[in-house]
């Protein structure tokens, strides 16, 4: 399934993930076609964001979409420090939990409408969220649309040299065949920066953390100027208050 085609990245809607967000641990895993089991690190995504977090939140400019926001970490920091920002995930328990722990989330897919479309001045894409919907480059198109010109996308990418696109399901063992395969893509910054490159995207910058990598994006200079919008508002609604 093409990811423009607006259909939900299903591995965050499975109930093993939305058991591992309710309980705050895991173990869980997403399990490739082939076998593959990578372990998700659902301890952290519960906790507070920690220093590694912070610095990226640091470079963030302007009001922040976190893009698959999964339990809320990064939003609550983003909202304690007094910023303007907004998670979106399908997963209702992530919005939930993001809700609870004081930030303000949509339960949405990113390739259907979202708040501020062209006025954000920071998207997101943490924990392995460049996956999404199995195609890079058809992602990095939507957030152009998101991000204002001259906007910032901030991604982490993975930490081997990697280039690959699977159907994956998220399991809580090996034996484990709960929920549809979904696409999804792993990608790692060199594949990054040359997909970026093709699209006309600017690199701001690279850099490691212990084991994690990231990359920063600014939009290609061929989107037209709408940074002089107002910043992107929106409140938080729960899956039971989401248009139908």
């Amino acid at each position: 399934m093409s990811a423009a085609a607006g259909a939900p990245p299903a591995w965050a809607a499975c109930d093993p993930y939305t058991a591992a967000l309710r309980s705050g641990r895991g173990p869980l895993f997403l399990r490739l076609a082939d076998g593959r089991l990578l372990p998700l690190d659902v301890e952290r995504w519960c906790a507070a964001a920690d220093a590694v977090d912070r610095a990226v939140l640091a470079r963030c400019e302007g009001a922040v979409l976190d893009v698959g926001c999964g339990p809320g970490r990064l939003v609550a920091e983003l909202a304690a420090q007094g910023r303007t920002v907004l998670g979106v995930d399908v997963c209702e328990a992530a919005v939930t939990r993001t809700v609870t722990v004081g930030g303000q989330a949509l339960r949405r897919s990113v390739f259907g409408p979202l708040p501020g479309e062209g006025r954000w001045g920071t998207v997101l894409l943490m924990d392995g969220n460049i996956g999404i919907g199995g195609d890079p480059g058809a992602l990095l198109h939507r957030m152009g649309q998101l991000l204002r010109s001259g906007g910032l996308l901030i991604t982490e990418t993975d930490p081997a040299d990697i280039d690959e696109r699977a159907e994956a399901r998220v399991v809580r063992h090996h034996r484990e065949t709960a929920g549809e395969p979904f696409p999804w893509a792993r990608t790692g910054t060199p594949a990054l920066l040359a997909i970026a490159d093709r699209a006309g995207w600017r690199t701001a910058a690279q850099w490691a953390a212990g084991e994690r990598r990231f990359v920063a994006l600014r939009t290609p200079s061929t989107r037209s100027a709408s940074s002089s919008a107002e910043p992107p508002k929106s409140t938080a609604v729960i899956s039971s208050q989401r248009p139908r």
